[in-house]
């Protein structure tokens, strides 16, 4: 079939082109999927007054049919595991598993971990171990499906530590195991067990655990099975175990932090103190939005803030421009944290290909794995930090994942810095003009494990 293509007035083509990645985005659909169907966005639409010939407008309505189909369908196979739906992105969650790849886990023990078709699974008989995350979290709303066979013995463990050995006295071991005679499936290890009978195996179930402070509650299958109080483990990773024999499998595994508090109020910059005699303008908008224009300047927070876990919806309002969220910086000192990028620049029709880190990467030290968001377009990042490690999220989706090895300084520009610092948002240059709103953020309890 020959190629139709219909001339449109830009703004046409971008408002079709932006509801088609809306739509995308909020099914989650797989990378390559979303490039490709992006693309075809940006080569055909078809307006109401466009005026083509008859058999021209029915090769057109064939194609439109087709690629409908197509998005549909793609939709429907690649939406179905580990999502993140449009309002779960507005109340902050992320997604550990991205589900294709390991990103921001690492293997503890001698166990193996296979993932195909948006499932983690344990290599049978591989050996006893556990697959953690590499950051750190406090207080959270945490969601997985597991499925296990009537042989295998696992676990999903909380607030572990960040390395050596695993066990259920160093964290919370919510246990899957219907057949344990002390803790059975819904219980916690060592601190409280279930009252009530669950029958798990040979079927997928759901978890949803809340850790927030000492309070620990589980559900299992959306019923309450635990609601008990402890105050051992304040924060740490979190591991999913197997115990070296039966069948062991993890999806949809994702994390809403809790606890976090707004440090920006939307009426004015209360809280926030500019580094005089720059030229950026920071001001609030009619709509309640921190905005910045022109460059250079910075804007820093009034808080000091070390180990923590920081969220916030951002709007880049040009093409390709260029910003920063600082952390751990010098009070009064420009530019002098680590730096979150913002630039939504890839080359080609490659989002893991970065211009200058890219979005969410950790600026001169790790480029973002994608560049998920688009000028013109909300989205929220996520940064956890605790001692030399930072972890990035876009849109719920993880992009940097760094560990500073540096020796240690009082400037995160020169070397290592664990002490807390200010936050600042960065005005870069004469273009800039971006918005941010729901700035909030957590602190971590004191004390890496």
């Amino acid at each position: 079939m020959n190629s139709i293509r219909v001339r449109l007035k830009p703004p046409v083509k971008e408002r079709s082109v932006y509801a088609a990645r809306q739509l995308l985005n909020g099914s989650n659909v797989g990378w390559s999927t979303m490039e490709t169907i992006e693309r075809v966005f940006r080569h055909f639409s078809f307006p109401s007054n466009a005026r083509i010939e008859h058999k021209t407008r029915m090769k057109s309505i064939v194609l439109a049919i087709t690629l409908v189909v197509s998005i549909s369908s793609a939709v429907a196979a690649e939406a179905k595991l580990n999502p993140l739906s449009p309002e779960e992105l507005a109340q902050g969650w992320i997604l550990l598993f991205d589900g294709q790849t390991t990103f921001g886990w690492k293997p503890r023990g001698e166990a193996k971990w296979n993932i195909a078709d948006g499932v983690i699974s344990a290599v049978r008989d591989s050996g006893i171990g556990f697959l953690g995350t590499t950051t750190e979290f406090p207080n959270y709303q945490l969601k997985a499906e597991f499925w296990i066979d009537d042989i295998a013995n696992s676990g999903i463990f909380l607030r572990c530590p960040t390395s050596g050995a695993i066990t259920a006295t160093n964290a919370y071991e919510v246990n899957i195991y219907d057949k344990h005679a002390t803790w059975p499936t819904g219980s916690i290890n060592e601190v409280a067990r279930t009252t009530i009978n669950s029958k798990t195996a040979g079927r997928w179930n759901s978890y949803d655990v809340t850790a927030d402070g000492d309070r620990l509650v589980l559900r299992l299958n959306d019923k309450v099975v635990l609601d008990t109080r402890d105050k051992k483990h304040a924060r740490g990773t979190i591991a999913l175990q197997y115990n070296g024999q039966g069948e062991v499998k993890f999806r949809n595994v994702k994390l809403k932090p809790l606890g976090l508090q707004s440090i920006f109020n939307g009426k004015d910059l209360s809280g926030w103190k500019e580094i005089p005699d720059r030229k950026s303008v920071y001001s609030v908008t009619p709509e309640g939005w921190l905005n910045v224009k022109n460059g250079n300047g910075d804007l820093q927070s009034v808080g000091a803030y070390g180990d923590f876990v920081f969220q916030l919806d951002i709007l880049s309002n040009g093409k390709h421009l260029n910003s920063g969220v600082f952390f751990r910086s010098e009070p009064g000192q420009f530019w002098s944290g680590y730096e979150s990028q913002i630039r939504n620049q890839w080359e080609g029709g490659d989002r893991s290909k970065p211009v200058d880190f890219g979005t969410g990467g950790v600026y001169g030290h790790q480029k973002t794995r994608r560049v998920i968001p688009s000028d013109g377009e909300w989205f929220t990042k996520t940064i956890a930090a605790h001692g030399p490690h930072i972890a990035v999220w876009v849109n719920g989706i993880q992009v940097s994942d760094f560990t500073d090895t540096r020796t240690p300084d009082e400037s995160a520009r020169r070397g290592y810095r664990a002490k807390p610092g200010v936050l600042s948002l960065q005005g870069h240059d004469p273009t800039t003009d971006l918005s941010f709103r729901n700035i909030r953020i957590a602190e971590m309890p004191a004390g890496a494990r």
